[in-house]
């Protein structure tokens, strides 16, 4: 039986509406709201205890069937998720299948069930989240204190520690999973009990509906529940800058595993060889990290284009808001699952990182500094370092190979203590500051990075 009332349509529109070949991915949701419906009709009367064990033992052996028999979810007729529970509910126990549907509409349950199912999407996403920022800080403490250089403008700057530059793609993820916490708040509220468009009716508890589904509570506005899809925008919008940030990483470390660089070690798991050039090893891996950040924005793109300009309430044309957030939630999830995995196996070359963070003048912003400390104003000792390097150049050394009369050409406040102050450790711990990449301050930044792993961990538990 159909899910509504009409004239036959025509075949090829009636097979191009059917969304039951995507939203079949939403057959927990379905059935949980489900069960959750019939408990709230049997409290009313409207079904008697033994309907509502019947339907809840029906609903019950639906889910296992689709976990038992593969081909069970194979339906050419069903017009949707909800037109697939209905009609294997009916093939079980007759016609109190059909008496489920009393006081709700299909509206409410894809906005419901699409709730649901982005809440699991940000909880699996903030769990994949937290073990690549797991790796990330495992990564840092295994670089101790080994420097690499920074770089502006992709030009090398100032020395830093390997671990300081890991922290920072730390801080960028962790923001990430800090938005999905404030996104799944105003996900979790509970549209059923909204009807079609004007609410139930019938005296549904919503408060109860909301309560066994683990909803904060049930949406103030029965217009606003079944049109709304500020959830899902809200969702991608909130992928954008985890894939955003996976594609920055993975393009330094694309740049870093090249000769020219040689920070990184490709590891074979993530890359592959070259169906021409026996000698070369592609980052794969890293590449379609890269790639694909642009089919989450693709998501997130026809997600508002799909709601701009819809009248209220329910239009047809939400339903093409279903295909965008579960894409994006997938590649998302493989995305940072690859990227953990990479971080995992991923070797730094430190040797090569120290050598290249102590040459090309990486440690003129401390000579300048030096002279401030004296008195020297600081564009003064800007230009003064500035004429030294030059010589530098001209002589094929380094700033701390200079001779102490060459520098003092320069400047008398030069003294033999500039070249203690030109040392790496030194160069690093200059920067004492909070944030700062001084040893010291690195250190604290790891421990209070292990800190905050132990405080989601223990969140996403509570979500479990």
């Amino acid at each position: 039986m159909k899910m509504w009332s009409g004239g036959q349509p025509n075949a090829d529109f009636e097979r191009w509406q059917r969304s039951f070949p995507f939203d079949k991915r939403l057959l927990a949701e379905e059935l949980a709201a489900s069960l959750a419906h019939a408990r709230a009709l049997q409290r009313i009367g409207v079904l008697s205890k033994d309907e509502f064990e019947n339907l809840e033992q029906a609903l019950n052996s639906i889910a296992q069937r689709s976990v038992d028999d593969p081909g069970f979810l194979d339906d050419n007729e069903a017009e949707d998720i909800h037109h697939f529970v209905e009609k294997r509910l009916v093939s079980l126990v007759g016609e109190l299948g059909y008496k489920l549907h009393a006081g709700r509409s299909r509206n409410e349950q894809i906005a419901t069930d699409l709730r649901l199912f982005v809440r699991e999407a940000i909880d699996n996403v903030q769990q994949e989240l937290t073990g690549f920022m797991a790796t990330v800080v495992a990564q840092a403490e295994h670089a101790g204190d080994a420097a690499m250089p920074s770089y502006t403008h992709l030009q090398r700057a100032e020395p830093v520690l390997l671990a300081h530059w890991l922290l920072a793609y730390f801080e960028m993820f962790y923001r990430d999973w800090s938005r999905l916490t404030d996104c799944r708040a105003r996900v979790n509220v509970c549209p059923l009990g909204s009807g079609a468009i004007a609410g139930a009716t019938l005296p549904l508890d919503r408060e109860a509906l909301a309560a066994e589904l683990q909803f904060e509570g049930p949406t103030k506005n029965s217009i606003d529940a079944t049109s709304d899809r500020d959830f899902a925008i809200e969702f991608t919008q909130a992928l954008l800058p985890v894939a955003l940030h996976l594609s920055r990483w993975a393009e330094e470390m694309i740049l870093f595993s090249t000769k020219e660089f040689g920070f990184v070690g490709l590891p074979e798991a993530y890359s592959t060889g070259s169906s021409a050039l026996p000698q070369k090893r592609n980052p794969d891996a890293l590449e379609l990290i890269r790639g694909k950040a642009g089919a989450v924005i693709g998501c997130a793109t026809a997600l508002l284009i799909a709601v701009k300009g819809l009248p209220l309430a329910y239009n047809k044309d939400l339903q093409e808001t279903q295909q965008p957030v579960f894409a994006a939630a997938d590649t998302t999830i493989e995305s940072l699952r690859i990227a953990t995995g990479f971080m995992e196996a991923v070797a730094f070359d430190t040797q090569r990182m120290q050598a290249a963070a102590q040459s090309g003048y990486l440690n003129t912003m401390t000579a300048a500094t030096y002279l401030v400390k004296k008195g020297v104003p600081f564009r003064q000792a800007h230009h003064i370092v500035g004429k030294a390097v030059r010589l530098c150049m001209e002589k094929g050394v380094e700033l701390q190979d200079l001779a102490l009369e060459d520098l003092r050409r320069f400047s008398p406040e030069f003294d033999e203590d500039i070249y203690q102050a030109l040392t790496l450790n030194a160069v690093l711990d200059g920067h004492d500051v909070c944030g700062g990449t001084g040893r010291a301050w690195v250190k604290e930044a790891l421990e209070e990075a292990g800190q905050r792993l132990n405080a989601i961990r223990g969140a996403e538990h509570a979500h479990a």
